[in-house]
């Protein structure tokens, strides 16, 4: 015998609400978690013809809570942000913002200059500029044309 079931194109949604329901529950036992432990600064990684540029957003932070190291074509960034206790942490009705420390490590091409890297902080960003060696910066190459006219590589030829 067969059955005539109704179809429910939102149906699976309710899963997600109990999903979403439990989490939040979850959560407000874990508010000293939020306080402290490990975080995951994000990174974004810009690359141009001179350098290779890492943007890491720290806000809170003071530049002495930050370490750089250079080690074996291996970039390390890591530190620590603090929670602070001016306030007592059973008065807080939010804790959205995550504590604790960070270690975030890169490996770089053989083409960045390890003699050669720069760093600075301002407005919560932490910016590493890591130049490239002069080696692995593009040249232009001239083609000659049968005519014995040179054009440079990647440029028409006006007719």
């Amino acid at each position: 015998m067969a059955y005539i079931t109704r179809y429910q194109p939102f149906g699976d949604f309710t899963g997600l609400q109990n999903l979403n329901r439990l989490m939040q529950e979850f959560s407000r036992g874990t508010d000293e978690l939020l306080t402290s432990g490990t975080f995951v600064p994000p990174v974004d990684i810009y690359e141009d013809e001179n350098s290779i540029t890492l943007k890491v957003e720290v806000p809170g932070m003071n530049e002495k809570d930050l370490d750089i190291k250079l080690e074996n074509s291996t970039l390390t960034v890591s530190g620590e942000r603090k929670f602070e206790q001016e306030q007592k942490e059973e008065n807080f009705h939010r804790i959205e913002r995550r504590y604790g420390s960070f270690s975030r490590s890169f490996t770089l091409p053989n083409t960045v200059d390890a003699e050669n890297v720069q760093a600075s902080y301002e407005n919560g960003v932490l910016n590493i500029k890591l130049a490239k060696r002069a080696e692995a910066k593009p040249k232009q190459i001239k083609v000659s044309v049968g005519s014995g006219k040179t054009i440079e590589a990647g440029k028409k030829q006006a007719a």
